[in-house]
């Protein structure tokens, strides 16, 4: 069947319809990992977002259940080159094409990604509908794809009632604005104890749980939309508790310092971003998932300190704060692109706790 992605500029770009067949109008945006497409799929980073996959081939070794970082899928669209349809690998259990039709997601393949991610990247991030069918006319579907917004987001992805997670060791308290599995993961191999709390969960009812570590995770959407949750970050911080945050919780954190965020001309999508330590001049590869960043010029040095810088482009990567035990990292360090390059960011969480690793 045939299927169309159009942007709010006006252009079109011609595929074919596979998994679900329905139209959405989403954000879009490209990631460039060349591997990874299940962590992509099942990151709750994603909510709100049609995602382009810039490697040409997508679905090759099918979806491995044991790779999913949340339990469904969160995209609102999925854009690709080639999709595989017979995928070959050893512990496959079901195809990308039936992954989305069963979970409701449209996806578009035969696009020439490689001119879509070049428009994206020289014009910046866009709104877009993906649509089957030549039932559309452009004047009529412009304004409604121009009026998109992603709203509530966090709400979408956060779990709806506490819970807990087995562990022996150090007692942490993790705020899902949207949490990776391996978050929760990283933290269990070193021992933790993690209560898991919904994105709304007031500081006074963690604070009164008396944890020894506060995590903050990441999310979608724009982290200024938060403004009960920024709040209610700043009480956890004036606890003096230590805090080690990730994306979007680094962003919230940033905003409850007296910070400021804004949103990027395309963000930082992909497996292959290089950030530097400034503390050891050491470059680390990390995966990275936002649209948003911590304003460089709005930290203030005697709340803060710009610990992780990008190479790339110089945007803030980290922050550790002067006068409290807490520490936040705008990329992923429970992802594996280098494989492990950052994850002893989670040792150093345990050691500030007064832990041993």
């Amino acid at each position: 069947m045939k299927a169309f992605l159009i942007l709010e500029d006006g252009s079109i770009f011609e595929g074919r319809s596979f998994g679900a067949v329905k139209d959405v109008i989403s954000e879009i945006v490209f990631n460039t990992s060349m591997t990874g497409y299940t962590e992509v799929l099942t990151d709750p980073s994603y909510a709100g977002q049609a995602v382009v996959m810039t490697y040409p081939l997508v679905g090759n070794y099918g979806i491995c259940r044991e790779d999913m970082e949340s339990l469904r899928p969160w995209p609102d669209g999925w854009i690709v080159r080639e999709n595989a349809r017979m995928p070959s690998n050893f512990r496959c259990e079901d195809t990308l094409e039936h992954f989305l039709k069963i979970h409701g997601i449209p996806g578009i393949c035969r696009v020439d990604t490689r001119a879509l991610t070049k428009l994206l990247r020289s014009k910046g991030t866009m709104n877009g509908m993906i649509t089957t069918g030549d039932h559309w006319r452009l004047e009529e579907v412009l304004p409604k794809i121009r009026a998109y917004r992603v709203q509530d987001a966090v709400e979408r992805v956060s779990c709806e009632k506490a819970y807990r997670l087995p562990g022996k060791g150090k007692r942490v308290a993790l705020m899902d604005f949207g949490a990776k599995g391996n978050i929760m993961r990283s933290l269990q191999d070193r021992g933790c104890q993690v209560t898991v709390y919904p994105a709304h969960t007031k500081a006074q009812e963690i604070l009164e749980t008396q944890p020894d570590g506060i995590m903050l995770s990441n999310g979608p959407g724009d982290p200024k939309d938060c403004k009960e949750m920024i709040a209610e970050i700043r009480r956890l911080y004036d606890s003096g508790i230590p805090i080690f945050a990730i994306c979007l919780g680094h962003q919230l954190m940033a905003l409850a310092t007296g910070g400021d965020t804004h949103k990027m001309k395309y963000g930082h999508r992909g497996g292959n971003h290089p950030v530097k330590d400034l503390r050891t001049g050491k470059v680390y590869i990390s995966a990275q998932n936002h649209g948003y960043v911590v304003d460089m010029e709005k930290v203030d040095s005697r709340v803060a300190q710009v610990a992780f810088q990008n190479v790339n482009d110089g945007t803030v990567e980290g922050l550790r704060y002067v006068e409290r035990p807490v520490f936040t990292v705008q990329f992923h360090p429970e992802a594996s692109p280098g494989p492990h390059d950052s994850a002893y960011l989670f040792d150093e969480f345990v050691q500030m706790m007064g832990g041993n690793v």
